[in-house]
């Protein structure tokens, strides 16, 4: 093309449906193995810094993680409003983690991951995004199975967030996507405990995973919400379900959120504050008439398959 000028030899090419691919440029691996687990890469690219890729599907970017992290844990926790004690289900580059000790009310936080090893690689390579937080003696990381944590402990947590691979059928996420599991959380939460779930893209045609998720949790809780941000790397706009034990209050004044996030956390926010949050609830009419028609539910029978994985080559 006149005028286009390349500057990458290597790339990741992501299957996004059938029909589309997102080529993302690499300018160096920075580490790839194939874990007990599924395959990694950690590179650097030119447009979105540094990246974590598991069994070729991107997962986050320094470039742009912060367009997916804050929405995933602060709407919850303004949801819960003095959260004390907070699981994270997933969440392998320890940038959830960040955000969550964010919070001054926080006395523990766990980390449950599956893969020790992409853990250390993150730990190494991805500084930018967990910023040392397993420095902070609130965080407790388990190396292991979400379920076998969900079956053994004795706590009642006050939020519970699932930032969890997509669930392709090779990787393994994809039973923690079902009504089982779902179910498994709500009884480990507190009497006020909110749950918020990572749920996939909500660009036409790919937001029936997210559709069918949301009538998903809504099997196991009464109140369920969805809201979205849009994250560039990921080629769409990203959906997440927000719910708890009690009805959630989404609809709040900008200016409480404004608020709340001053006294209880310290700064560092660059996307998310009262107005910005309010926004992303605020869904267009299509998806909202979407999530009310649909009625599939996720089993561990029937789970979710999300489209596809990715290669690298050049």
């Amino acid at each position: 093309m006149p005028g286009a000028e390349v500057r990458a030899d290597v790339w990741i090419s992501e299957y996004i449906t059938p029909w589309d691919i997102y080529q993302h440029g690499v300018n160096r691996i920075l580490a790839s193995k194939r874990t007990t687990f599924q395959e990694m890469q950690i590179v650097e690219t030119g447009a979105y810094g540094k990246a974590l890729v598991l069994d070729g599907k991107w997962q986050s970017c320094t470039g742009d993680e912060f367009l997916y992290h804050e929405p995933l844990v602060h709407p919850a926790m303004i949801a819960h409003g003095s959260p004390k004690r907070v699981l994270i289900l997933g969440g392998g580059e320890g940038a959830t983690a960040r955000e969550v000790l964010r919070w001054s009310c926080v006395e523990r936080a766990v980390m449950v991951d599956i893969d020790g090893e992409v853990v250390a690689a993150c730990r190494e390579h991805l500084p930018e995004m967990h910023q040392n937080v397993y420095d902070d003696a609130r965080l407790e990381l388990v190396i292991g199975d979400a379920l076998d944590v969900l079956d053994t402990t004795r706590d009642r947590w006050d939020v519970v967030i699932s930032d969890l691979a997509d669930p392709i059928e090779e990787g393994p996420s994809f039973r923690l996507f079902t009504r089982e599991y779902f179910g498994q959380v709500r009884g480990v939460l507190a009497p006020r405990g909110v749950f918020v779930v990572q749920a996939g893209p909500l660009s036409p045609p790919e937001m029936a995973l997210h559709v069918r998720l949301a009538s998903t949790v809504r099997a196991v809780f009464a109140d369920v919400h969805s809201y979205w941000s849009y994250v560039p790397s990921y080629a769409a706009p990203w959906g997440f379900l927000l719910t708890g034990i009690e009805p959630v209050d989404v609809h709040r004044d900008p200016r409480q959120i404004d608020q709340i996030l001053g006294e209880r956390t310290r700064g560092g926010l660059r996307m998310l504050d009262g107005v910005a949050m309010v926004g992303m609830f605020h869904l267009p009419a299509h998806i909202r008439r979407a999530l009310a028609a649909e009625t599939q539910v996720y089993t561990l029978a029937e789970p979710p398959k999300f489209f596809g994985k990715g290669q690298m080559g050049s």
